[in-house]
């Protein structure tokens, strides 16, 4: 994949959950294995970034992404919005410069580490988001949210940061007018598109975990040009 990201020329760069690869089997077999992918995309001038998934391997996930950040600088992590944890993490992902794609979340998680209402998820979004454009890290903004990427928006004009220090990220498919609309406004913003024989298989289980995204590729599917 990586080897055909070059090939073609593609602006694009691979995300990975490290449960492909034996996190919860063995940490250290799936540290070494990240190593090597890391290594190859060095090679290549690409990018990896980690996927973040459930609570039960948060800090698993954030170990093996501090022991790569050790030696390499093309590697990211993702962290999630609702999670009660999520700005005590932004002050440690601060401190290394972290590349960070930061979202929602979807995984369901019980009250007590997460938090669970419309309002307080998007104002923690908002804040994280601030305190990480702020503190000079590249952030992917991956929300198909309109409110977020107004307050996105916001926090940009107010900082005048530049339009190379952040992204837009949006799932392929996925409100495709409101992407046209952000790109159209002169951001970056990158499509996120499952790769390999079980995408299909992927996105259901994307559904199901958040069905709103059923609903915005619903009205997506059948807006009338």
């Amino acid at each position: 994949m990586l080897d055909a990201i070059r090939s073609n020329g593609l602006d694009s760069n691979v995300s990975i959950k490290l449960t492909m690869l034996g996190l919860l089997i063995d940490e250290e077999f799936c540290f070494q294995r990240m190593r090597e992918i890391v290594g190859e995309a060095k090679k290549r001038g690409n990018f990896i970034r980690i996927d973040i998934e459930d609570s039960s391997v948060t800090d698993k996930t954030f170990r093996i992404y501090r022991r790569l950040r050790e030696e390499f600088d093309n590697v990211g992590a993702a962290i999630q919005a609702y999670m009660r944890r999520t700005q005590d993490d932004v002050g440690d992902f601060l401190a290394m410069n972290a590349n960070l794609r930061l979202c929602k979340g979807i995984y369901v998680e019980p009250r007590r580490i997460a938090w669970k209402g419309h309002h307080t998820i998007n104002a923690n979004f908002t804040l994280a988001l601030r305190r990480l454009l702020e503190g000079g890290c590249y952030v992917g903004i991956a929300t198909h949210d309109e409110h977020l990427i107004w307050e996105a928006e916001r926090i940009v004009r107010e900082t005048g940061l530049d339009r190379t220090k952040y992204e837009f990220q949006m799932l392929l498919g996925v409100d495709e007018e409101l992407r046209d609309v952000i790109h159209a406004a002169g951001h970056r913003l990158r499509i996120y598109v499952p790769f390999g024989r079980h995408w299909y298989a992927y996105s259901m289980r994307r559904l199901r975990e958040n069905p709103k995204i059923a609903g915005y590729a619903a009205k997506a599917a059948l807006r009338i040009k």
